[in-house]
């Protein structure tokens, strides 16, 4: 079992930008396959938002398709989420995933 950690998360205005990194520990092999990044915001379900497999093929949520990009460093054992145009909305405590592990999360708070 993978462990992952997440970081990048903070409060940022409206419009703004950030860039959250999941970093994933054990062999390098524990990179390969599928990853993905999920949100979950106060009193809601938590949610898909993109997967990227490991030939680098991505796929997106309506709700973040055009403004979040998700991408690999396999060599660094990091997966990136680039979230741009964030809105109040986007408020969630964001999360990676990969083989049913979960990170602790981190915190993405958009306000002005």
């Amino acid at each position: 079992q993978v462990q992952l950690a997440e970081s990048g998360g903070g409060l940022v205005q409206p419009g703004g930008s950030l860039r959250l990194t999941c970093t994933i520990s054990g062999s390098i092999f524990s990179i390969v396959g599928d990853m993905a990044w999920y949100r979950q915001a106060p009193g809601k379900q938590r949610e898909l938002l993109a997967i990227i497999t490991s030939g680098g093929r991505t796929t997106y949520t309506d709700s973040v398709k055009g403004r979040f990009t998700i991408s690999r460093d396999n060599a660094k054992k990091t997966v990136y989420l680039q979230m741009n145009g964030l809105k109040p909305e986007d408020t969630a405590v964001y999360y990676c995933n990969k083989d049913g592990s979960w990170g602790q999360g981190t915190q993405v708070t958009v306000s002005s």
